[in-house]
């Protein structure tokens, strides 16, 4: 299953939903493709959609899921990585009014440099071959194994770029 969540923003992020729509339709995505729309105002036609999932339920699909395709949201890209996957991050652009700002392209962009095992698209044309070569993008990706000094490494690399952004 693949399984796709766009938050909780209250912005749309039609781009993403509709891409993944395509991509299940066209064939190019044989599984099972869930999708967690959200504000989004597009709705699927050739997934299995809900606008929201609990927190459990947000849970299971993303254990269950042989792929996690998100928006640039810390929680919502973490969480999988905590749960020993690697995210497809699509973020969401101040020029497709899916947020206020591009803080999520230079955020993901900044952990993904920093080795924490994401894989970037920013552009949702590469999604089809990023998920059709998932595992080698995956195995490319930087992925740290997130021991407890690996995390605290990463929190506060984290919170240095956090501050930095906001000061």
């Amino acid at each position: 299953m693949i399984f796709v969540t766009v938050g909780t923003h209250e912005q749309q992020f039609d781009r993403l939903v509709k891409k993944v729509d395509e991509l299940k339709e066209s064939g190019t995505l044989k599984e099972e493709v869930v999708i967690q729309t959200g504000y989004s105002t597009f709705h699927p036609d050739h997934c299995t959609w809900k606008q929201w999932f609990d927190y459990d339920e947000m849970c299971e699909c993303v254990e269950n899921a042989r792929i996690v395709v998100t928006h640039g949201g810390p929680a919502s890209f973490l969480l999988p990585v905590r749960m020993g996957k690697v995210p497809v991050v699509v973020p969401r652009m101040k020029k497709y009014a899916e947020h206020v700002n591009d803080h999520q392209v230079e955020f993901t962009e900044a952990v993904r440099d920093m080795g924490a095992g994401i894989i970037l698209a920013e552009d949702v044309n590469d999604l089809d071959e990023v998920l059709a070569d998932y595992e080698k993008y995956a195995v490319g990706s930087g992925k740290q194994t997130f021991t407890a000094s690996n995390n605290q490494r990463f929190n506060q690399r984290l919170e240095e770029l956090t501050e930095s952004m906001f000061s």
